[in-house]
């Protein structure tokens, strides 16, 4: 198993004996900037490779999918959970958004097994981060004036998270490979080394998730696996339709079946401050979250790379 996988479960086992270690706050801002520009940077020097015309199907495509899972989520939650309308819209903006954190072990994933795949796929992320939100938005309240929209846009488009990625897209594809390679000891070398303390941290936080499976049964725990096996499915066959390689697509489909942690949480405190935030975070962190790190991302690979081998 992956060292950065073992300090994951590393993190979980500390926190369930309720072991006093943690980050220092500021060690985990500073890991989690370093983690968001890293990934920026390396998808900006391959957007500066590639045509307008390569990019607009595929940034299309992707937006696509981000409003129609929390679609797809939503009916579900409400009939099969039984969720009120707010909580079953805030869980539904969760899933349809995206885990920079998986997205980061999925790129570690590739590079330990030798995958290629595009590098720009850091621009997915940036692009997944924002139609989920407005889903949930619209799911729980309706379409209303006073819906404060400018502090809902505010929160999503200037969040820590979207930010830094799109500052680290435009200053690598400004900078391009040359650019770049200045900085490299920090945000290439030192990368998988980062990301293990990142997921020590996000152990421990997992940990603190998993007493409230007790109090919100076995759905929430079936819908934290089933809803991102096939959300993945989807990824794989759009990314099948867009030409991308098998580890791009991989990628894809992890996207797609990752839940926001950040990202949507930030907007629906704003935007929809009556759902439960314990019920979406027990979801997307407490379960989803070590799913996919630990048995999804090979998963999906596996799945993608039989897809190929069928219709290739």
């Amino acid at each position: 198993m992956d060292p950065i996988i073992l300090f994951f479960l590393f993190g979980v086992f500390a926190g369930i004996v309720k072991s006093p270690l943690r980050l220092p706050s500021q060690v985990y801002d500073f890991i989690t900037l370093v983690l968001l520009i890293a990934i920026g940077l390396k998808g900006g020097v391959e957007l500066s490779k590639l045509s307008f015309f390569t990019l607009l199907p595929q940034s299309l495509s992707i937006i696509a999918m981000g409003f129609a899972l929390p679609f797809i989520a939503y009916p579900v939650l409400r009939s099969l959970g039984r969720f009120q309308r707010a909580d079953a819209a805030s869980i539904a903006a969760h899933y349809g958004s995206v885990s920079v954190g998986t997205f980061a072990v999925a790129i570690a994933y590739m590079g330990a097994n030798n995958i290629d795949y595009e590098e720009h796929v850091a621009l997915f992320v940036v692009l997944l981060e924002i139609p989920a939100i407005l889903v949930g938005i619209v799911l729980a309240k309706g379409i209303k004036q006073k819906t404060n929209w400018g502090k809902i846009a505010n929160e999503v488009f200037l969040g820590k998270g979207v930010i830094l990625l799109v500052g680290g897209l435009l200053i690598g594809w400004v900078s391009g490979p040359e650019g770049v390679s200045s900085i490299e000891p920090l945000f290439v070398d030192m990368f998988k080394g980062i990301l293990a303390l990142f997921l020590l941290e996000m152990g421990l936080i997992t940990s603190t998730h998993l007493g409230s499976l007790k109090k919100y049964g076995i759905f929430l725990v079936c819908f934290g696996i089933v809803m991102p096996l096939f959300s993945s499915v989807v990824g794989i066959l759009i990314g099948f339709m867009l030409g991308l390689s098998v580890g791009g697509t991989a990628i894809l489909a992890t996207l797609a079946a990752s839940a926001s942690y950040i990202a949507v949480p930030a907007a629906m405190r704003i935007s929809v401050p009556e759902a439960n935030p314990t019920l979406s975070l027990t979801a997307s962190l407490g379960i989803t979250f070590p799913f996919n790190i630990v048995i999804g991302i090979p998963l999906y690979y596996y799945w993608t790379t039989y897809i190929y081998k069928l219709f290739a």
